[in-house]
């Protein structure tokens, strides 16, 4: 049996990619990272519980300590009724390449050599390290240093895209969790909120 590592969140769309590979039925080794993101509880229960039943439970990793100290609104929950946040207030430096090294390490240190991750081309603002650029640049560089090969199902993908193959496959998209600004629930207002009502929109979902 094929054995893969995935990059898992709770939200939609690493969910959705888990449900893929479960399907393929690949062998997965879910990681979850705790970066100090004031909703690492939430989506942690989250991770848990929307994970295809089969799967074995996501090993939890910390690495909150590279981000003390920051202003990010992912790490310093703001207060929604009284300030107003940007798409700016959300930044944090190099935290997807860290994940993408991290995940490297930890693959090829247990025998994988397939790390798959759910991001999408983003929108956001100043997600610049969730682009398929990004994603393209990080190919050429992993090739070069070793032998763990990153894949993203949805790189070049919508996520209303993502969202249909989620109903395809059955993916409790309810249960999933992406929100940005808010630690216990969804904000609606915050980028991943608003990219993911109006993807359930477009895919007639709602």
């Amino acid at each position: 049996m094929k054995k893969a590592m995935l990059l898992a969140s709770g939200g939609l769309d690493s969910t959705t990619v888990a449900y893929k590979l479960a399907l393929d039925d690949v062998e997965v080794v879910p990681v979850f990272f705790d970066y100090g993101q004031h909703c690492v509880d939430v989506e942690w229960n989250r991770v848990n519980e929307v994970l295809p039943a089969s799967m074995q439970r996501p090993e939890r990793h910390n690495i909150s300590d590279i981000f003390r100290g920051s202003q990010s609104r992912l790490i310093c929950e703001a207060d929604l009724w009284n300030e107003d946040v940007k798409d700016d207030d959300l930044y944090i430096p190099y935290r997807t390449m860290l994940f993408f090294a991290a995940a490297a390490a930890r693959a090829q240190t247990i025998g994988i050599l397939d790390v798959y991750t759910g991001f999408i081309n983003s929108n956001h603002a100043k997600e610049i390290d969730c682009t398929a650029d990004f994603m393209n640049s990080l190919d050429g560089l992993t090739s070069n240093i070793g032998p763990v090969r990153f894949h993203s199902p949805f790189r070049f993908s919508t996520k209303a895209d993502v969202a249909r193959s989620a109903v395809a496959l059955g993916v409790p998209i309810g249960r999933t969790y992406s929100c940005q600004a808010s630690g216990q629930f969804p904000c609606g207002a915050c980028p991943n909120c608003v990219e993911r009502l109006n993807a359930l929109k477009e895919a007639g979902l709602v």
